[in-house]
Protein backbone atom coordinates (compact mmCIF):
# COMPACT_ATOMS: atom_id res chain seq x y z
CA UNK A 1 0.00 0.00 0.00
CA UNK A 2 1.10 3.55 -0.70
CA UNK A 3 -0.15 6.91 0.56
CA UNK A 4 -0.16 10.12 -1.45
CA UNK A 5 -0.79 13.71 -0.39
CA UNK A 6 -1.98 16.52 -2.66
CA UNK A 7 -2.59 20.23 -2.26
CA UNK A 8 -3.77 23.00 -4.55
CA UNK A 9 -4.83 26.63 -4.32
CA UNK A 10 -6.39 28.95 -6.89
CA UNK A 11 -7.36 32.59 -6.80
CA UNK A 12 -11.05 33.31 -7.17
CA UNK A 13 -12.00 35.75 -9.91
CA UNK A 14 -15.10 36.97 -11.72
CA UNK A 15 -15.84 35.59 -15.18
CA UNK A 16 -14.88 32.02 -14.25
CA UNK A 17 -16.93 29.04 -13.07
CA UNK A 18 -16.42 27.55 -9.61
CA UNK A 19 -15.81 23.86 -10.26
CA UNK A 20 -14.97 21.44 -7.46
CA UNK A 21 -14.64 17.72 -8.09
CA UNK A 22 -16.13 18.24 -11.54
CA UNK A 23 -19.31 19.84 -10.18
CA UNK A 24 -20.15 23.42 -11.12
CA UNK A 25 -21.20 25.33 -8.02
CA UNK A 26 -23.23 28.52 -8.43
CA UNK A 27 -21.03 31.41 -7.31
CA UNK A 28 -20.13 34.85 -8.71
CA UNK A 29 -16.43 33.92 -8.50
CA UNK A 30 -14.61 30.95 -9.99
CA UNK A 31 -11.09 29.55 -10.04
CA UNK A 32 -8.43 31.32 -12.03
CA UNK A 33 -6.42 28.72 -13.89
CA UNK A 34 -5.01 27.43 -17.15
CA UNK A 35 -7.39 24.46 -17.16
CA UNK A 36 -10.85 24.75 -15.62
CA UNK A 37 -9.07 25.43 -12.31
CA UNK A 38 -10.81 22.63 -10.37
CA UNK A 39 -8.81 22.93 -7.15
CA UNK A 40 -10.13 19.75 -5.55
CA UNK A 41 -9.46 17.57 -8.59
CA UNK A 42 -5.96 19.03 -8.91
CA UNK A 43 -5.19 18.09 -5.29
CA UNK A 44 -6.48 14.56 -5.95
CA UNK A 45 -4.35 14.28 -9.10
CA UNK A 46 -1.23 15.33 -7.19
CA UNK A 47 -2.01 12.84 -4.41
CA UNK A 48 -2.42 10.03 -6.95
CA UNK A 49 0.81 10.89 -8.74
CA UNK A 50 2.66 11.19 -5.44
CA UNK A 51 1.43 7.86 -4.12
CA UNK A 52 2.50 6.11 -7.33
CA UNK A 53 5.81 8.04 -7.39
CA UNK A 54 5.00 9.50 -10.81
CA UNK A 55 5.89 13.16 -10.26
CA UNK A 56 3.32 15.93 -10.04
CA UNK A 57 0.53 17.54 -12.03
CA UNK A 58 2.86 20.11 -13.62
CA UNK A 59 5.09 17.35 -15.00
CA UNK A 60 2.26 15.55 -16.75
CA UNK A 61 -0.01 18.50 -17.63
CA UNK A 62 2.23 21.58 -17.91
CA UNK A 63 0.68 25.02 -17.82
CA UNK A 64 1.25 26.74 -21.14
CA UNK A 65 0.67 23.59 -23.19
CA UNK A 66 -2.27 24.46 -25.44
CA UNK A 67 -3.69 20.94 -25.10
CA UNK A 68 -4.59 21.77 -21.51
CA UNK A 69 -6.04 25.27 -21.98
CA UNK A 70 -9.51 25.28 -20.36
CA UNK A 71 -9.53 21.45 -20.28
CA UNK A 72 -11.81 19.74 -17.78
CA UNK A 73 -9.79 18.59 -14.80
CA UNK A 74 -11.85 15.39 -14.86
CA UNK A 75 -10.16 14.60 -18.20
CA UNK A 76 -6.80 15.09 -16.49
CA UNK A 77 -7.96 12.86 -13.62
CA UNK A 78 -8.91 10.12 -16.11
CA UNK A 79 -5.43 10.32 -17.67
CA UNK A 80 -3.89 10.18 -14.18
CA UNK A 81 -5.96 7.11 -13.35
CA UNK A 82 -4.54 5.45 -16.49
CA UNK A 83 -0.99 6.27 -15.33
CA UNK A 84 -1.75 4.91 -11.87
CA UNK A 85 -3.19 1.70 -13.29
CA UNK A 86 -0.15 1.26 -15.59
CA UNK A 87 2.02 1.56 -12.48
CA UNK A 88 0.00 -1.31 -10.98
CA UNK A 89 -2.13 0.50 -8.40
CA UNK A 90 -5.78 0.94 -7.61
CA UNK A 91 -7.41 3.41 -5.25
CA UNK A 92 -8.61 2.15 -1.89
CA UNK A 93 -9.93 5.49 -0.64
CA UNK A 94 -9.60 9.27 -0.86
CA UNK A 95 -9.96 11.75 1.98
CA UNK A 96 -10.14 15.39 0.94
CA UNK A 97 -10.86 18.83 2.35
CA UNK A 98 -11.87 21.96 0.45
CA UNK A 99 -11.31 25.31 2.15
CA UNK A 100 -13.50 28.15 0.92
CA UNK A 101 -15.40 30.90 2.70
CA UNK A 102 -18.40 31.06 0.35
CA UNK A 103 -20.51 29.39 -0.83
CA UNK A 104 -21.33 26.68 1.66
CA UNK A 105 -20.48 23.35 0.04
CA UNK A 106 -22.64 21.00 2.11
CA UNK A 107 -25.43 20.86 -0.53
CA UNK A 108 -22.87 19.77 -3.18
CA UNK A 109 -20.73 17.23 -1.31
CA UNK A 110 -22.70 14.15 -2.37
CA UNK A 111 -22.74 15.27 -6.04
CA UNK A 112 -18.97 15.80 -5.90
CA UNK A 113 -18.43 12.34 -4.43
CA UNK A 114 -20.60 10.71 -7.10
CA UNK A 115 -18.92 12.63 -9.96
CA UNK A 116 -15.41 11.75 -8.76
CA UNK A 117 -16.42 8.11 -8.17
CA UNK A 118 -17.62 7.86 -11.79
CA UNK A 119 -14.26 9.05 -13.12
CA UNK A 120 -12.19 7.01 -10.69
CA UNK A 121 -14.41 3.93 -11.13
CA UNK A 122 -15.00 3.34 -7.44
CA UNK A 123 -17.91 3.60 -5.03
CA UNK A 124 -18.78 7.09 -3.80
CA UNK A 125 -18.38 5.75 -0.25
CA UNK A 126 -14.63 5.47 -0.93
CA UNK A 127 -14.37 9.24 -1.44
CA UNK A 128 -14.60 11.60 1.50
CA UNK A 129 -15.05 15.31 0.78
CA UNK A 130 -15.17 17.78 3.64
CA UNK A 131 -15.60 21.54 3.55
CA UNK A 132 -14.02 24.07 5.90
CA UNK A 133 -13.54 27.80 6.16
CA UNK A 134 -10.61 29.82 7.47
CA UNK A 135 -12.91 32.06 9.51
CA UNK A 136 -11.80 35.18 7.70
CA UNK A 137 -8.05 34.57 8.05
CA UNK A 138 -5.57 35.03 5.13
CA UNK A 139 -6.36 35.19 1.38
CA UNK A 140 -8.60 32.13 1.42
CA UNK A 141 -10.42 33.36 4.49
CA UNK A 142 -11.05 36.74 2.88
CA UNK A 143 -12.77 35.01 -0.06
CA UNK A 144 -9.97 35.58 -2.58
CA UNK A 145 -8.92 31.93 -2.98
CA UNK A 146 -9.96 28.30 -2.64
CA UNK A 147 -7.67 25.54 -1.32
CA UNK A 148 -7.92 21.76 -1.34
CA UNK A 149 -6.04 18.93 0.34
CA UNK A 150 -6.26 15.24 -0.55
CA UNK A 151 -4.84 12.03 0.89
CA UNK A 152 -5.07 8.82 -1.11
CA UNK A 153 -4.42 5.20 -0.24
CA UNK A 154 -3.33 3.04 -3.17
CA UNK A 155 -3.02 -0.72 -3.18
CA UNK A 156 -0.79 -2.75 -5.51
CA UNK A 157 -3.04 -4.58 -7.94
CA UNK A 158 -0.59 -5.87 -10.52
CA UNK A 159 3.09 -5.62 -11.25
CA UNK A 160 3.84 -2.30 -12.95
CA UNK A 161 4.32 -2.02 -16.72
CA UNK A 162 7.20 0.38 -16.34
CA UNK A 163 10.90 -0.28 -15.88
CA UNK A 164 12.93 1.63 -13.32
Amino acid sequence: MRVGFGYDIHRLTSGRKLILGGVEIPNPLGEEGYSDGDTLTHAIIDALLGAANLGDIGLHFPQGNKRYLNISSLTLLKKTMDLTAEAGYEIMNIDSTVIIEKPKLAPYIQSIQVKLAEVINTAAENISVKAKTKEGMDETGSGKAVEAYAVILLCRKIKPNRIK
